[in-house]
């Protein structure tokens, strides 16, 4: 099966392929096979999913980070490694280079994207505030509000 293009099938061929990779792993299986009740449905809307990201065809209707947001308790962001190191491997192993390399940036870019919204906790911000700069200068810079001026 080496050799898949960003076709429809192909992307099909590539979501059947690696999740039953997942469902078999050690890591990724009992989180993935706990969440997920109809496997048929599922790799459906996520063949969906990656035509529409890959292709732009607009087949997916849902919303992933909602998904994702319901599983965080049992989310890590090794699992993300694992997930993405699993998608390489398979996407290596089905696709051509060009393909392989296409969709593996794709994912790392939307697993950056989740983990930000899933992990990311805003610290302390830095009291800052914008004042115009000296009479001769034109613009605004940064100051740290907690100094005294």
């Amino acid at each position: 099966m080496a050799g898949l293009e960003l076709t429809d099938d192909g992307l099909e061929a590539l979501v059947n392929a690696f999740y039953a990779r997942v469902r078999a792993d050690a890591d990724l299986g009992p989180i993935f096979n706990e969440a997920i009740d109809d496997w048929p449905e599922h790799l459906e809307k996520l063949s969906a999913f990656w035509s529409s990201v890959m292709r732009t065809t607009g087949r997916y209707k849902g919303q992933p980070l909602p998904a994702h947001m319901k599983h965080k308790s049992h989310i890590t962001p090794a699992l993300f490694e694992r997930w993405l190191a699993l998608w390489g491997e398979t996407s290596d192993a089905l696709m051509t280079p060009e393909a392989a390399a296409a969709v593996q940036t794709k994912a790392a870019r939307i697993a950056e994207s989740l983990q930000l919204a899933l992990f990311f906790q805003l610290g302390e911000r830095p009291n800052i505030r914008l004042e115009r700069r000296s009479s001769g200068e034109r613009g605004f810079q940064s100051v740290d509000a907690r100094r005294e001026l």
